[in-house]
């Protein structure tokens, strides 16, 4: 995500089209209400399959692997822009959690890849009790 970021230029710097990117400035109009609204910020994004259970590592190999590998370049985007893998955790119960393997973790720090987890936990019925 930055300013300056222009889509097209990240898509052949990263061999790999987007899944979504918008230019700052970039007229978008809402899927589900036809709403008109104005890009803040450019973005670029790349989705991955979910999985049910999470693989968070399998998820991250599958998107590393359609881009670029260079380490330079990856230092160049780092430098330029707001670069991080978001991932929405869902939990099923109350008391549960997920690895990420050392070579996730290396293959994201390598490329100055923040990761950011959303995680949103199970909430348990109470019985209330009058």
């Amino acid at each position: 995500m930055g300013d300056e970021l222009i889509p097209d230029e990240i898509t052949r710097i990263l061999g790999c089209e987007p899944s979504r990117a918008q230019s700052k400035g970039e007229e978008l109009i809402g899927h589900k209400t036809g709403s008109i609204r104005i890009a803040k910020i450019g973005m670029w994004r790349l989705d991955s399959a979910k999985r049910e259970p999470e693989n968070l590592d399998d998820q991250i190999e599958e998107l590393l692997c359609r881009l670029n590998n260079s380490v330079d370049i990856w230092t160049t985007l780092s430098n330029k822009f707001k670069v991080d893998m978001f991932c929405g955790l869902f939990l099923g119960s109350s008391n549960e959690g997920l690895s990420i393997s050392p070579k996730s973790l290396s293959a994201l720090g390598a490329r100055g890849i923040e990761l950011d987890l959303d995680i949103y936990g199970f909430r348990d019925e109470v019985d209330i009790i009058p």
